[in-house]
């Protein structure tokens, strides 16, 4: 008797939707995340997605897609309005056949808009994000709400950057649509952290505090090197691990110096997959002056860490404060430094707060939420206005 092998064909999903993210380009930021997560994760959606960088650059996370098979395309933008871009666009929107143009950021939403014009595809802007502090620019206010009237998907990733395009590019408020960033949550090892600590020289019982984030004046990392002096006084066993490289790093290590912190701080540069490094910290810290949705944020909760951010931008529409974490004045370390000992003094909190952190992710934050809402706005099966 002879026993038929099974023949059957897994066929790949079915393409329904060709997309072009259009951004300045995909070194290593939120916004970049954010992309590679969409393109990544709609994959299996059939949705079959090129990256296109405007600013000559295709960056670390974009060498990162290309050698899995993502096409990523690069051109040089020029200074001042650069007419050929716009051509340059057009002609990969044509030869790509593309359902959806997606301009991330308001720029490349400009030239994006401009070169799908009398093209099939349909343009999504996505703003990730404002500059600090933000600013009236008047001539938005007779271009922009044009813009977004033959814009067919506006879209801000939070409730706070959706008021500050409402506010600031007078982008009608009905017309934004909000969509959280997402993100495939995290494994923690228990095992990989304690190497950490011990990598890094750390007491396998000190009470750590952290950061992962780029080292920039924005993200008002001396209010936290402040912080963490006054808290670290009370409790001499603690650590502040500082993930990220950037601008302020060399002036940031010359305060903890200053500050009589430097033996108990600790910079660990640029980290690629810093999951394991999260997972080492006992609280992640946040001190922003903005935020729009902070990946790394999104990131510490999948893990189940409490947070300490500061109560700016999306911040408050991520960490439930008293209940996923604790929520301050972006000025005031006092309150900062306070917030830090609340939970190395109580080590119920902390378990009672990571509980919640990780429903919390689970339930708003999962990376298939937002790639289902993305694709919901892409195929225009849902309303792209929000009251």
């Amino acid at each position: 008797m002879t026993v038929e092998k099974d023949k059957t064909v897994i066929q790949p999903p079915k393409t329904i939707l060709r997309v072009l993210h259009l951004t300045f380009n995909m070194g290593i930021g939120g916004t970049e995340q954010v992309i590679r997560q969409l393109v990544q994760g709609m994959e299996s959606e059939g949705v079959e997605s090129e990256i296109l960088c405007m600013d000559g650059q295709i960056g670390s996370i974009g060498e990162t897609l290309e050698k899995s098979g993502i096409p990523v395309h690069k051109l040089a933008r020029k200074q001042g309005f650069d007419r050929s871009l716009i051509k340059a666009i057009r002609k990969r929107v044509k030869e790509g056949q593309f359902d959806v143009v997606h301009c991330h950021q308001y720029t490349p939403w400009i030239y994006g808009w401009l070169a799908s014009l009398g093209t099939q595809a349909k343009v999504v802007f996505t703003e990730h994000g404002r500059f600090y502090p933000d600013r009236y620019r008047y001539k938005a206010m007779f271009v922009n709400p044009i813009m977004a009237m033959l814009t067919p998907a506006v879209v801000a990733i939070s409730g706070a950057t959706r008021e500050a395009l409402t506010r600031y590019e007078f982008i009608p408020k009905r017309k934004v649509r909000v969509i959280y960033n997402g993100i495939a949550p995290l494994c923690r090892s228990e095992f990989e952290s304690k190497k950490i600590r011990n990598e890094l020289g750390i007491p396998e019982k000190a009470f750590v505090v952290g950061t992962v984030s780029r080292l920039d004046p924005v993200k008002n990392q001396q209010m936290m090197l402040r912080a963490f002096r006054a808290f670290s006084e009370v409790h001499p066993d603690s650590y502040l691990l500082m993930v990220g490289d950037g601008p302020d790093k060399a002036m940031l290590m010359a305060l903890a110096e200053k500050l009589g912190i430097d033996g108990r701080t600790i910079f660990t540069g640029f980290i690629n997959k810093p999951e394991h490094h999260l997972s080492a910290m006992d609280v992640f810290l946040l001190s922003s002056h903005t935020e729009g949705t902070s990946m790394t944020l999104l990131e510490a909760m999948s893990l189940g860490i409490p947070a300490i951010a500061t109560r700016v931008g999306g911040n408050p529409e991520i960490v439930v404060d008293g209940i996923t974490g604790i929520l301050t004045d972006s000025g005031c370390a006092a309150d900062f430094s306070n917030a830090m000992s609340r939970f190395a003094e109580n080590k119920q909190l902390c378990e009672d707060f990571s509980k919640a952190s990780s429903k919390v992710f689970t339930e708003k934050f999962t990376q298939k939420r937002m790639i289902q809402s993305y694709i919901m706005v892409y195929d225009g099966s849902e309303l792209l206005s929000t009251p």
